[in-house]
């Protein structure tokens, strides 16, 4: 086989993962009023039906005062139970274990949804929630301690084939373990010992419900990267005190914490895969239980890697399982190319988890909505002619290929991918590239006819009678009103990206978008050794980096480049080499003397052909930026509905 240790099975107490890919437990909001719904159980069974080795599901919480976000499954009640079989017997179907993770996220949480007191091991506010919590006594101790037997006797009654004990990035027990957050001085408090007491106590309680009969593991955070936090010393050491309990089948990982150092967790693409292999790898050498390594894996061979250098013994692949379901399947195939690799984007995944929406995948239209029908053949196929490679005009011809049109795509450049092809061409961010990568692909699979070089007008129409035609042409660059017309030495930030401008010199990157457009180019300059100052209307640069855990890490980067950052300003005018912008606060002018203006501004949509073809009574729809400029995942979904309904 292509990957030896990748699929040696391997026993976790009494249950044998067939091989060493873990969908790992990871929030999806699909739950609707505390209880799992028919889309997990579709979500889940996809990634079985994949291949995967075995599936840990969402946290399932252990007690009413544990409702840090909304669409939480609130497993303490019994009206659970048949979400949970469905589950269950969905995956089972395929002959795939899962596991249930079960948690109380304590102090990191809010009491906006129960209405009452967070509960934590002390009186420390979390730096996100910004509650106080209560520190809980020994009888609320119990009443934790019994909440987690509770849902592990449900978990069990569901049909589910072990429990994992949520004690990482979001956790009271990870409150108790941490000397950050646990300042007690009774038999909870002080030593690590007794601070991992409350760990051991529900190791048993969960022992004792559910027998031998499943599989018990347990996940730990090996550095919480915050001050005054646990180290991997301290984790290593719990580690040893769970295994000491003979209680415990497998112990699984984590880094940082849920709140204040999220963005380690579900790290993006500006930190490189396997990042946090040190922490399986220091367990593994100091406990003879099977570890699970996580930390960015995105192909197979990074994950084969990590188990033949004997780091883990699992390896945790989650949103390389979310942007394809088939991720172990064709990697067992030898069919490594035809993985839809994870672009670690964070846009669809963590992004929508962080605005309260459903999980979804910026390159996988399916992902969040596998409980839906699948398109039809269609009776009648068609030649759909499709106008623009760029992520929407791909999708598009996928969607259109996959129910069983002829489909050509004609593309003015020499290569596909748009805009995206510019984005990835920027520091730390070449894996956005991997979207075109990866349709492009999928096209050849299907047939998909693309013809490079060649520009679209209303008369090549007419002479190839397509029945029907997408026009995906995107967007072009906008000059802002307070740019005068004879201004000089301006440049749209696509501009700098494809070699037509060069500035030079002070350049001031004005930012009226707030994503990667003027913080990405802001470093290119910066490395080229140019002075750069990045200027927004907003109170944050770049402020939906947040979204996508991308701001903490830019900060860093920027200060280190010397990149100046100032908010709150609007573009007045550009005139005479001079920059005037207000501060919206205050109502004073400032002035700016760069030497370049560098625009992160809204482009215009590229709307002539569809206009042109729809006067003249072609079949047409329009999808992507040439309809409203918007971001990948918004193509991309454009482009699906358009193909499917062609």
């Amino acid at each position: 086989m292509a990957y030896r240790y990748l699929w040696t099975p391997l026993q976790l107490g009494p249950v044998t993962a067939r091989n060493r890919i873990v969908f790992s437990a990871h929030l999806t909001n699909y739950a609707r009023d505390g209880k799992p719904t028919a889309q997990h159980a579709a979500y889940y069974a996809a990634r079985a039906a994949g291949g995967a080795g075995l599936i840990i599901t969402e946290e399932h919480s252990t007690h009413p005062t544990d409702w840090p976000y909304e669409k939480l499954i609130h497993g303490f009640h019994r009206d659970v139970l048949p979400g949970y079989r469905a589950i269950t017997e969905a995956v089972h179907r395929h002959r795939v274990p899962i596991f249930a993770q079960i948690n109380h996220n304590g102090g990191q949480a809010s009491s906006m949804y129960s209405r009452l007191p967070v509960w934590a091991p002390s009186a420390v506010a979390d730096p996100l929630f910004r509650e106080v919590p209560k520190a809980v006594t020994h009888a609320e101790i119990d009443e934790i301690i019994a909440g987690y037997a509770l849902v592990a006797e449900h978990c069990a009654e569901g049909g589910f084939d072990g429990i994992e004990l949520q004690c990482s990035h979001s956790s009271i027990v990870r409150g108790f373990l941490s000397q950050a957050t646990n300042q007690r001085t009774d038999q909870y408090g002080g030593s690590i010992e007794n601070r991992a007491r409350l760990l051991t106590e529900i190791v048993a309680a969960v022992r004792k419900v559910i027998g031998n009969r499943l599989a018990l593991g347990v996940r730990l955070c090996g550095d919480e990267l915050i001050e005054g936090g646990t180290t991997i010393d301290d984790a290593v050491r719990v580690a040893q005190i769970a295994e000491a309990t003979g209680q415990v089948d497998y112990i699984n990982t984590s880094i940082g914490v849920a709140t204040a150092s999220l963005f380690m967790i579900e790290a993006s693409m500006h930190i490189p895969p396997g990042y946090a292999l040190f922490i399986p790898s220091a367990f593994r050498k100091a406990v003879d239980l099977p570890v699970v390594g996580v930390g960015r894996f995105k192909d197979p061979l990074q994950a084969e890697r990590a188990l033949a250098e004997g780091h883990c013994d699992l390896v945790g692949v989650v949103r390389g399982q979310i942007a394809d379901p088939d991720f172990a399947a064709k990697a067992r195939a030898g069919a490594t190319d035809d993985i839809r690799l994870c672009l670690s984007c964070n846009q669809e995944c963590v992004g929508r988890m962080g605005l309260n929406r459903w999980l979804g995948c910026i390159e996988n239209p399916r992902t969040g909505r596998e409980a839906e029908p699948r398109v039809a053949i269609s009776a009648k196929p068609k030649r759909v002619l499709v106008v623009g490679a760029g992520p929407a005009g791909l999708q598009a011809a996928i969607a259109a290929a996959r129910i069983g049109h002829q489909v050509t795509v004609c593309e003015k450049e020499a290569q596909a991918g748009g805009q995206v092809r510019l984005a990835a061409s920027v520091p730390n961010r070449a894996e956005f590239g991997d979207i075109i990568r990866n349709q492009l692909t999928e096209c050849a699979r299907l047939g998909v006819a693309i013809e490079y070089g060649v520009g679209v007008w209303p008369g090549l129409v007419q002479e190839r009678q397509p029945d029907h035609v997408i026009v995906a042409m995107g967007a072009e660059p906008s000059r802002p009103w307070w740019v005068a017309g004879d201004a000089v030495q301006v440049a749209d930030v696509r501009e700098v990206l494809d070699g037509s401008a060069e500035p030079f010199g002070n350049v001031v990157v004005v930012d009226e978008i707030g994503f990667h457009h003027a913080t990405s180019v802001a470093e290119l300059l910066a490395d080229r050794g140019c002075t750069v100052e990045i200027v927004t209307p907003g109170m944050v640069v770049g402020q939906d980096l947040g979204i996508t855990l991308d701001m903490e890490n830019w900060w860093m980067r920027a200060g280190a480049k010397g990149i100046a950052q100032s908010t709150d300003l609007v573009p007045m005018g550009f005139a005479g080499g001079a920059l005037t912008l207000l501060h919206h606060p205050t109502g004073a002018n400032q002035t700016r003397h760069p030497d370049w203006v560098v625009l992160a501004v809204p482009p215009s949509p590229v709307e002539w052909l569809y206009n042109d073809l729809k006067a003249a009574g072609v079949s047409v729809q329009r999808v992507g930026d040439c309809v409203a400029p918007r971001r990948a995942h918004a193509a991309v979904v454009d482009g699906e509905r358009a193909g499917a309904l062609a």
